[in-house]
C-alpha cells in the first residue's frame, strides 16, 4: 500500500478507476500495454489510496461512476479523464486529446451511456485486482 504523501502522488499521472469493474479492469491492463513510457500509475477507487485521492481532489468517496485522473494538481473526470489518459501514451493515441476541442456537453453523454452499461456488459468481479508481478509497479497499492 502506498503510505507517502499525496502531494508527491500528485506529480505524476495517476488513473484511479472502479476496481470491480471488468471493462475498467480491461482499459487498465490496455493503457499499461500502450504505455511505454511507463508514465501513468492506477490505483482502485475502493482502495485506501484511492480513497485518499478522491478526498485530496474534493471528489466524493462513492465516486465510482467515472475514471478519475490527476495530473500535478488538476483532475479530470469522465470523458475528460478518459482522452487525458491516452494523452499520456505515444501516437497515435494521444491525437484523441483533440476531442477535448469539443464541448464536454457533448462527449460526457457517450461516456455516462457506457459507465452506466459496464457491469451489465461486462460484469463485475468479487473483488478488487491484484496487479501481476510485472504490473505491481505501476499500481499505487
Amino acid at each position: 500500500m502506498y503510505s507517502g504523501s499525496i502531494e508527491r502522488v500528485l506529480v505524476a499521472a495517476i488513473v484511479l478507476f472502479d476496481g470491480v469493474c471488468r471493462f475498467c479492469n480491461a482499459s487498465v491492463n490496455w493503457l499499461i500495454d500502450h504505455d511505454p513510457k511507463r508514465q501513468l500509475r492506477f490505483a482502485p477507487l475502493q482502495s485506501p489510496t484511492g480513497q485518499r485521492l478522491l478526498a485530496k481532489c474534493g471528489l466524493p468517496l462513492d465516486h465510482l461512476d467515472s475514471l478519475v485522473v490527476i495530473e500535478g494538481k488538476q483532475h479530470y473526470t469522465h470523458s475528460s479523464a478518459a482522452l487525458r489518459a491516452a494523452g499520456q501514451l505515444g501516437l497515435p493515441w494521444k491525437l484523441g486529446m483533440g476531442f477535448l476541442l469539443m464541448p464536454a456537453f457533448l462527449r460526457d453523454p457517450v461516456y455516462e451511456w457506457i459507465a452506466a452499461n459496464r457491469y451489465r456488459w461486462f460484469g463485475v468481479m468479487e473483488a478488487c485486482r491484484v496487479p501481476t508481478p510485472e504490473y505491481r509497479a505501476r499500481f499505487l497499492e
